[in-house]
């Protein structure tokens, strides 16, 4: 059976049917890909104890922070592997393999031992399952991104493509809703123990279900038709070649991507380390407000996806990179002295607000810069080069400054990424109007050009 054919009792991917099983499939089989990759920095606070002997918890916090930036920097070799599967064989084909992979690096951390039992041997399998999940990581997000912005309808591929980050943040949200359960079930000391290996143990069997779902996915239209090309294009399909033939876009996915990657990070992954490293918070009540910050965050996604339909991708952007490059050092300083829930809750919600100019669109516009042919590896290489380099390093580098007793150097650096991505976001073309495959260029175009600007879109 070809890549495009649907099984029996499968809509087309391009049906409505089809659209809802494509952002179910790709929603949820991203939730348990970012769910994996966040509960490890969710439940650093407890587990580092049992992997880094020592006194000092920030070190101990900077050995797992580092074993976390490790896993980036596989991300740029899952992006090349898992993008060219992508442009090659499938978009269904790679987002199958990317949750293969995250559930054997979940099963590997939930049995790794530790210190105590076999000394740095447990953070050598630490290491190697961030690892394989910067692997798996890697393919997913340029593998989502390109399959729920081509599945989606034209004048909605904002809103479709936002789902991504709802996705990803309920994943976050799931493993931060798990760790406040087991905060209030739990001692210090069994979460401490043993108790931290629950959640590794379930993202295991979530990706179980997903797998089943994924294997009913079909393919886009997009894609299917450049199935079909002759065997010179179809041989460049997904080949660094065909990406150097398109080095202006990778180029601007690392440049937009910079500011927003160093401000997710810093907003969502770090934040409870921050507001209990600096500004004293409990534990519980730094969980609590990072839950329902990121709560509300999610439900704004879909709402600006929307609004850019309508509007246009750049102004959300700009938007974003304004608030983030003036806004970063006052509000961080200001959650830095926050002492309550409601106080660090509304700076925490000011500050993702900001970030969703962002969050909710970047999926769309890097997959609207390139042709069906690269599009997957063009979303998925730059965008992995730029998160190891930034995103994974955001935390390690926040958690040096704090160390060094130079904690508010991290908020302008912060300021400076997002300030070089307004640079971009001014100077680069809106992308809304980008058809993605030659049904959509042929719908838009008129008169006898039609069939010259349906060539053009999938180059």
């Amino acid at each position: 059976m070809s890549p495009s054919a649907a099984l029996p009792g499968q809509p087309p991917a391009d049906s409505r049917g089809g659209r809802r099983l494509a952002l179910v499939g790709g929603s949820l089989g991203n939730l348990v890909e970012w769910y994996d990759w966040f509960v490890y920095a969710s439940f650093a606070i407890y587990f580092a104890d049992s992997f880094f002997p020592g006194d000092n918890p920030t070190t101990k916090l900077l050995n797992t922070a580092g074993i976390f930036a490790v896993g980036f920097l596989m991300r740029p070799v899952g992006g090349w592997i898992l993008g060219r599967a992508a442009d090659r064989h499938g978009r269904k084909s790679a987002l199958t393999l990317t949750v293969s992979m995250m559930s054997v690096a979940a099963l590997l951390i939930t049995v790794a031992p530790t210190y105590g039992q076999a000394g740095y041997l447990g953070a050598l399998v630490l290491l190697l399952a961030r690892l394989l999940q910067g692997l798996s990581i890697g393919g997913e997000y340029a593998a989502s991104a390109t399959y729920l912005t081509e599945a989606s309808a034209r004048d909605r591929r904002g809103l479709g493509s936002s789902f991504q980050y709802v996705s990803m943040t309920c994943g976050q949200l799931l493993g931060l809703a798990i760790l406040i359960t087991m905060q209030h079930t739990l001692s210090t000391h069994q979460l401490e123990s043993w108790g931290w290996r629950i959640p590794f143990a379930l993202g295991a069997v979530f990706a179980v279900v997903v797998f089943w779902l994924r294997r009913r996915l079909t393919e886009t239209e997009a894609f299917t038709e450049e199935s079909g090309t002759d065997e010179r294009t179809d041989t460049a399909r997904g080949s660094l070649t065909a990406l150097w033939e398109h080095r202006r876009e990778a180029g601007l996915v690392m440049a937009l991507t910079l500011g927003g990657t160093v401000a997710y990070y810093t907003y969502t992954t770090y934040l409870t380390k921050y507001l209990i490293g600096s500004a004293g918070l409990a534990k519980s009540t730094a969980t609590l407000v990072s839950f329902t910050a990121l709560s509300v965050f999610a439900l704004l996604q879909p709402f600006a996806g929307m609004l850019s339909d309508r509007i246009g991708r750049r102004p959300l952007l700009i938007t974003f990179a304004v608030g983030c490059t003036v806004g970063t050092y006052p509000i961080m300083t200001a959650l830095g002295s926050a002492s309550s829930y409601w106080s660090a809750l509304g700076l925490s919600l000011l500050a993702l607000v900001i970030v969703t100019g962002y969050t909710s669109i970047n999926a769309a516009v890097k997959a609207e810069l390139f042709p069906t042919r690269v599009r997957a590896l063009g979303v998925a290489l730059p965008y992995a080069v730029a998160n190891a380099l930034f995103g994974g390093t955001a935390e390690y580098v926040a958690l040096w400054f704090k160390d060094s007793g130079h904690e508010k150097t991290f908020f302008w650096y912060v300021s400076g990424c997002a300030l070089i991505s307004l640079v971009t976001y001014v100077l680069m073309p809106d992308t809304r109007d980008a058809a993605l495959s030659r049904a959509e260029a042929q719908e838009a175009a008129s008169g006898p050009d039609a069939g010259a600007a349906a060539a053009d879109a999938v180059r």
